[in-house]
C-alpha cells in the first residue's frame, strides 16, 4: 500500500526541478484544452506572449496590470503567513478605491488650490485607512469570537463592491455624464504622475516600496519573527507568550491597508474617477500570485507580472485570434493546480509499503490473569 512520509529535508534543485515541471504539465494540460477547442497550443501561446511582452506598449500595459495585483498579492501574502486568510482583498480595493475617491472629489471643492503634493498623499493615507479598517472587521471576529475570517472577508467583498456600485450609479454620478454610469473626474492634482508615453503610473513606486518594507519585516524584526512563528506553529507561538490577537490585528491592519493603497492606485492613476471596472478580480487574482509567490514579497512582485501578461495576452488572443480571453483564466486556474500539486510532492514522499512489513494491530482480546 502507498503511504505518505513528510520530507524534512527539502533539496534546492528537487523544489527547482518540481516547480518547473508543474508549470510545463499545467501549459500541456491548457495545450489539450485548446487543441480540443479547434486552436493551435503553440500559436495560441506565441500570440499571448507576444501581445503581453512583444514591445514597449505591450510590457507597459502588463506593468499597469500588474501593479494592482502587486499590491493585493503583497497584503494578502502576510496575511496568509500568520495562517490568517483574507479572501477579501477584492472588498479592501473597493473601499481604498472609494474613500480616495472621496478625497479627490470633495477636498478640493473646499480647498480649491490645494496643490497636488498636499492631495496625492492625502488620498494615499485614505485608501490605506479604508482598506485597513475594512480588513480589521474580519481581524476583531476572528481574534475574540473566533469567527472564521473566510466566511466573513468573502462576504464583505460583495458588500464592498454593491457599496461602490451605488455610489457611481447615484449620489456620485457626474451629472455631465451623458448618463455613463462613474463620477466626475478628479482635477489634475489629484492624478498619480505616469512615465511618458505609457499609462505605468506612481503606483509601481508604491509596491516596490512595499515589498522592500515587508520584506525587511519579516526578515529583519521582533514583529516579523512573531508571524513566521504563528504562521508555523500557533500552539507553540501561544505558550511562548506571543499575543495571536494583537498579531493578527496588526497584520490585517498591513494587509487591508495594502489593498486599498492597490484601489487608490487604479483610481488616481488610470481611470482619474470612480467607475465600473475597479473591481475586476484582481483581489481573487492576488491569491494565487500569493501562493505562486511562495508568499515572499520579491516572488509576488515576479508572479505579479507573469499573471498579469496572461491578461494581456488573453486579450490579445481575443483580438488577434478570435479565442475567448477566459483561455487566459483556465492556464491561470491549470498553473494554481499543478503548482499546489507540485508544492504538496516537495513537502511530502509517497512510499510504497508491502503488507507483510506494516505492523500487527493488537489484539483486543483480555489476557487471562493468573491465578
Amino acid at each position: 500500500m502507498f503511504k505518505l512520509e513528510r520530507r524534512y529535508e527539502r533539496s534546492r534543485y528537487a523544489g527547482l526541478l518540481v516547480t518547473t515541471g508543474s508549470l510545463l504539465a499545467a501549459l500541456l494540460f491548457c495545450a489539450v484544452i485548446l487543441a480540443l477547442a479547434g486552436a493551435n497550443p503553440w500559436q495560441t501561446y506565441v500570440a499571448m506572449v507576444k501581445g503581453a511582452f512583444g514591445g514597449k506598449y505591450e510590457f507597459s500595459e502588463t506593468i499597469v496590470k500588474a501593479i494592482p495585483l502587486m499590491l493585493c498579492g503583497l497584503g494578502v501574502s502576510v496575511a496568509f503567513r500568520m495562517l490568517f486568510w483574507n479572501i477579501g482583498a477584492e472588498g479592501q480595493l473597493a473601499m481604498g478605491g472609494f474613500a480616495a475617491s472621496g478625497v479627490a472629489l470633495f477636498v478640493p471643492q473646499a480647498f480649491p488650490n490645494l496643490p497636488s503634493w498636499l492631495l496625492l498623499p492625502l488620498m494615499v493615507v485614505a485608501g490605506f485607512v479604508a482598506g485597513a479598517l475594512w480588513g480589521m472587521i474580519p481581524a476583531l471576529l476572528k481574534a475574540y469570537l473566533k469567527v472564521n475570517e473566510i466566511i466573513v472577508t468573502l462576504m464583505m467583498n460583495y458588500i464592498a463592491v454593491l457599496w461602490v456600485e451605488y455610489l457611481f450609479y447615484g449620489p456620485w454620478k457626474d451629472p455631465k455624464g451623458y448618463g455613463f454610469p462613474g463620477s466626475a473626474l478628479f482635477t489634475q492634482a489629484a492624478w498619480l504622475p505616469r512615465w511618458e508615453g505609457t499609462r505605468v503610473h506612481g503606483g509601481l513606486i508604491f509596491a516596490i516600496v512595499a515589498a522592500i518594507a515587508i520584506w525587511l519585516i519579516l526578515a529583519r524584526t521582533k514583529w516579523g519573527y512573531e508571524i513566521r512563528v504563528i504562521g508555523e506553529n500557533p500552539t507553540a507561538a501561544r505558550y511562548a507568550g506571543i499575543s495571536l490577537a494583537r498579531n493578527i490585528l496588526l497584520v490585517m491592519l498591513i494587509s487591508g491597508g495594502l489593498a486599498g493603497l492597490a484601489g487608490m492606485a487604479e483610481v488616481a492613476g488610470i481611470s482619474h474617477r470612480l467607475q465600473k471596472g475597479l473591481t475586476v478580480g484582481y483581489g481573487f487574482t492576488a491569491i494565487i500570485v500569493a501562493w505562486l509567490g511562495k508568499l515572499n514579497p520579491g516572488g509576488v512582485l515576479v508572479v505579479a507580472v507573469l499573471m498579469a501578461g496572461l491578461l494581456v495576452g488573453g486579450d490579445q488572443i481575443q483580438i488577434t485570434m478570435g479565442l475567448p480571453a477566459s483561455v487566459a483564466s483556465i492556464l491561470q486556474g491549470s498553473i494554481l493546480f499543478f503548482m499546489l500539486g507540485g508544492a504538496f510532492l516537495t513537502d511530502f514522499r509517497v512510499r510504497w509499503v508491502s503488507r507483510a512489513r506494516l505492523p500487527a494491530a493488537p489484539s483486543l482480546a483480555k489476557a487471562t490473569p493468573e491465578e
